[in-house]
């Protein structure tokens, strides 16, 4: 439940359409609710302003689906997986059939309550390869309510690509770029914008990339200021921080 599901309970006791125990009946129901296997945080959407999210690598695929299933079916807004494999989708869609499922990303979504798109979140991509990361990223943003743009393959190996799309750049309220390899692009776009700009390493290159380290270390040796710099493919956690930035705009 968000805040605008307690407003509404708070409003009918206030309005005589409900009595103090039913909505105190009703308020309980959506506390942490315990699956055996996990303990489901129904009351995160009204501290932090987005629902829990459910990180479904390392579950079964019937542990994941099952919490998202619960979620969809007590909450009021949008509901997220990530990570999520085929099975995970095909569990969810035979209760909840409007769920979407982005194979690209392995991104479960379920974009219930989401109110017309604010703002604008730009996201960079170095490379094709780097793309899973960088749409986990959109897809995360654009469920929070942002207005989501994307610009890919403009690494640095043919930086024309990217000086012809000055003016998107300029435009963006906050920037997730996102790079493997030697992560250069991230220097270069700061060094052009006024605006906050959320590195994401990614885990592609070749043997001395380490998985990711090299591209991780050099964003955080930018020598550009405004840089913040998230984990090794952590395109949710760029994507949910730029969405929170997004909303100071408005």
């Amino acid at each position: 439940m968000n805040d605008r599901g307690y407003r509404a309970w708070l409003e009918a006791v206030r309005d005589g359409r409900a009595s103090v125990d039913e909505a105190l009946a009703a308020l309980r129901r959506m506390d942490a609710e315990d699956l055996g296997f996990a303990r489901i945080d129904h009351h995160r959407a009204l501290r932090k302003g987005f629902p829990e999210v459910v990180y479904c690598e390392g579950k079964t695929d019937e542990q994941a689906a099952a919490i998202l299933v619960r979620l969809c079916e007590r909450g009021d807004g949008p509901v997220l997986g990530t990570r999520a494999s085929a099975g995970v989708y095909e569990r969810v869609r035979a209760t909840v059939p409007d769920v979407e499922y982005h194979p690209l990303a392995r991104v479960v979504r379920l974009m219930r309550g989401v109110d017309s798109p604010k703002g604008h979140v730009l996201v960079v991509c170095a490379g094709t390869s780097d793309l899973p990361v960088a749409e986990e990223a959109a897809l995360t943003a654009e469920a929070m309510g942002a207005r989501v743009e994307r610009l890919v393959d403009v690494g640095v190996a043919g930086l024309h690509r990217l000086l012809s799309h000055l003016d998107r750049l300029y435009e963006a309220r906050v920037l997730v770029v996102v790079a493997g390899m030697e992560g250069a692009l991230v220097s270069v776009i700061a060094g052009l914008v006024d605006k906050p700009v959320i590195a994401v390493p990614t885990s592609v290159g070749y043997g001395t990339q380490f998985h990711g380290v090299t591209p991780l270390l050099s964003m955080l040796n930018a020598c550009a200021s405004g840089v913040g710099v998230v984990n090794i493919d952590n395109g949710f956690g760029a994507g949910y921080l730029a969405a929170l930035i997004n909303r100071l705009g408005d």
